[in-house]
């Protein structure tokens, strides 16, 4: 498979796309630098699939708090459901900042590439704790 025979053009966030990413990452001949340049960089599919399954039960419980608001539920009930999304989704931030630190920056290619991501993390974790 040559560089024009990529599949750029396949929807990023399907399994496919991911086996193809990580396919191509394998092949020899084909500059894992120049993969990570054109793709970003590839995450675990188990742990990104964990992370869409903890988005999907957050998604279900902010559309129960609607439905709790829509029924006149109390409001100390709508308030603890309120508290364990904002648990859950600060559960999910710290696995994505621990996950970006080991596999982001921790395997970057180039001491200057570790130093730039950093540098983006840091500035994403200022906004974070705001």
């Amino acid at each position: 498979m040559g560089f024009s025979d990529m599949p750029y053009d396949i929807y990023p966030h399907t399994p496919y796309f991911v086996n193809a990413q990580l396919s191509i990452a394998k092949r020899p001949g084909i500059p894992l630098i120049y993969f990570m340049h054109k793709f970003g960089h590839i995450h675990a599919p188990v742990g990104k699939r964990a992370m869409q399954i903890r988005l999907r039960k957050i998604a279900g419980q902010i559309r129960a708090i609607e439905t709790m608001i829509g029924a006149d539920v109390d409001c100390p009930e709508v308030l603890m459901q309120l508290v364990s999304v904002r648990r859950a989704l600060k559960s999910l931030a710290e696995t994505i900042i621990e996950t970006h630190l080991h596999d982001c920056i921790e395997g970057a290619t180039r001491p200057s590439e570790a130093r730039r991501r950093l540098r983006e993390l840091l500035t994403v974790l200022e906004r974070y704790v705001e």
